[in-house]
């Protein structure tokens, strides 16, 4: 199979085509030669997205998320490979939920989804999960997901354990002894009338897991961040070399706390949003090399879910449709980064960082790629997601960025040229 995409801007290259062949981006050839030859009418060819943080809910919560829609979703984003977190039912904590994603995964042929897998049983912090079984079985990485990997004890356990098998650990920040609350601890909180969660509670936890990957020489990855305490902390730990990288999401330098004042359950998230010191701090983190990747945090929710008090609607939001606009709306057209930054943060950093090999566009790499309209603005529409869930704050927002093609070794998986 030949193919031709033309009449397009190609990322890093003066090209106006791309050449693919069986799969692969391949050497220029005559279009009389080409199966097809497809015009995405001066779009620009990026390589394909890498989001290593989505829950797909499956299996356990079909009802929320299948690994068919969210990765019909991620595709619909530009995205062509994404890792999922392990807080399904049962747990990803063993080889056989591990064969069990990946095989319906392989059915639905939309997205390379790596597992991420449990680093405690049943996602508790006192038994080592099945990590080396797992690692045969295809996990790229281990986290307790949502909960917090919650002592210093079993922490150290789990980067020594998976450092053997030579697998990061990813671990959501957050001591739970001084955080039980809703939303940020602060005016807006305390305004509205809702028990609050401290920056503090993100801090410490970050503060004690660069300790213990310095005392070890052990990579962590620090999810998520978005305090201006945490992007300080990890900051001066990389100027002196702990080998610690992190991640943080667009609603966390898009929103602050003070969307949360109408009680819309649609910006209920963990960690919360922040304050505008704290979103500020986050792009200056993500200007200067602090942050390495930009997730979505992807967390599909049935409606009855959010429908409630907003204390008691879980937290999360979709991102995966919407993330791409975001980062190109927000960090690329005000400048505070270059296109060639946003591919890092959002594509080969996260493959390096996980060993997935994906972002190269030379002749006999996959051909992963997505084609993007960045000329023209357009509205999002939650009515128009692919996912399962609605739950997205930026349904209305006027973006640029849009998907127009998105293809997985040569085969498309989402298409919106028309």
């Amino acid at each position: 199979m030949k193919t031709i995409i033309t009449n397009c801007k190609v990322f890093n290259s003066d090209k106006t085509k791309i050449y693919i062949e069986d799969g692969k981006f391949a050497d220029a050839f005559n279009d009389s030669e080409a199966d097809e030859i497809i015009d995405v009418k001066g779009g620009t060819i990026l390589p394909g997205l890498v989001d290593m943080h989505v829950h797909f809910r499956e299996p356990g919560y079909e009802y929320k998320e299948t690994i068919a829609t969210g990765s019909a979703a991620a595709a619909r984003g530009g995205f062509t490979s994404v890792c999922t977190m392990p807080n399904t039912f049962p747990v990803c904590d063993n080889a056989a939920v591990v064969s069990g994603i990946l095989k319906k995964a392989e059915e639905a042929g939309l997205v390379r989804v790596y597992p991420i897998g449990a680093a405690g049983k049943n996602l508790d912090s006192d038994e080592l999960a099945e990590i080396g079984l797992m690692k045969e079985a295809g996990i790229v990485a281990v986290s307790n997901d949502g909960k917090p990997i919650a002592t210093a004890g079993f922490m150290r356990k789990v980067l020594e354990y998976s450092s053997d098998f030579d697998i990061p650990v990813l671990n959501h920040e957050e001591d739970k002894t001084i955080s039980d609350g809703a939303m940020n601890e602060g005016e807006v909180s305390t305004s509205i009338g809702i028990r609050g969660v401290p920056s503090a509670a993100e801090d410490i936890m970050i503060a004690r897991d660069i300790i213990l990957s310095e005392y070890l020489d052990i990579p962590v990855h620090i999810c998520h961040v978005s305090t201006k305490g945490g992007m300080r902390m990890i900051r001066e730990a990389k100027a002196r070399g702990v080998k610690v990288t992190c991640e943080t999401c667009p609603h966390y330098f898009t929103l602050t706390d003070k969307s949360c004042e109408n009680y819309d359950t649609n910006f209920k998230m963990h960690p919360p949003l922040r304050t505008e010191e704290d979103r500020l701090a986050v792009i200056e983190a993500i200007k200067d090399g602090t942050v390495d990747c930009i997730v979505t945090d992807h967390a599909p929710h049935h409606q009855d879910d959010k429908e409630v008090e907003f204390s008691h609607a879980l937290n999360g939001i979709v991102g995966l449709e919407s993330s791409f606009a975001l980062c190109y709306t927000y960090l690329v057209k005000p400048g505070h980064i270059t296109m060639e930054k946003l591919m890092d943060l959002m594509c080969h950093n996260p493959s390096d960082i996980l060993k997935l090999g994906r972002g190269g566009m030379q002749t006999g790499d996959d051909a992963d790629l997505a084609v993007f309209d960045l000329d023209n603005e357009f509205t999002f529409d939650k009515n128009k997601m692919l996912s399962k869930g609605r739950n997205t704050p930026f349904d209305g927002w006027k973006l640029y960025g849009k998907t127009l093609l998105t293809m997985m070794g040569g085969k498309k998986t989402y298409e919106e040229l028309c």
